[in-house]
């Protein structure tokens, strides 16, 4: 399992709570996929490495931490509910 660097962010941060929870909520539901969820931490991810040409301006250090937080979701949702990896093509 990838070990992941400590947060800048505040874990009882509210908003926090709202994403995890609403996420693992439409993952239970089927709302979501496995492979819905791993793109979800792609594009969090592409964003926070390309900063520069990113159409929705954020800060360098939320977007690395946003990376961080969807890549541990991804990961605890893959534990608890699995599913079907996203395909490669």
């Amino acid at each position: 399992m990838a070990t992941y660097p400590e947060l800048q962010t505040d874990p009882e941060d509210k908003n926090l709570v709202i994403l995890q929870s609403l996420i693992c909520l439409l993952r239970e539901k089927n709302v979501l996929t496995r492979a819905d969820i791993e793109e979800l931490c792609e594009t969090v991810k592409r964003r926070a490495n390309n900063h520069d040409s990113d159409p929705l301006p954020c800060q360098v250090t939320g977007a690395r931490a946003a990376a961080t937080e969807v890549a541990q979701i991804g990961d605890y949702i893959g534990r608890k509910y699995g599913g079907k990896h996203r395909r490669s093509i």
